[in-house]
């Protein structure tokens, strides 16, 4: 993981945005009172997107569950 002070990361901060971007890996950013992570959008939405589904009761075990699925025995058709 990447580690750099604020005036680095000032310095190199669109190269940074492209970095984080395209490996998404994250990189902290230590400053003087607190610390933080720069995320790519997507990488911070995925994250997101995961709190969210398993927040709701059942879900967890629902996507395992279907993870177990073989895929060949899955509808073709959905449901409307």
């Amino acid at each position: 993981m990447t580690i750099l002070n604020a005036t680095e990361a000032r310095a190199k901060l669109y190269s940074l945005i492209d970095e984080t971007a395209a490996t998404h890996r994250p990189i902290v950013i230590k400053g003087k009172r607190s610390n933080a992570v720069l995320l790519s959008e997507e990488d911070w939405n995925a994250i997101t997107e995961t709190l969210y589904l398993v927040s709701i009761p059942g879900m967890r075990d629902s996507i395992i569950d279907g993870m177990k699925t073989d895929v060949d025995t899955c509808s073709k058709d959905l449901d409307r």
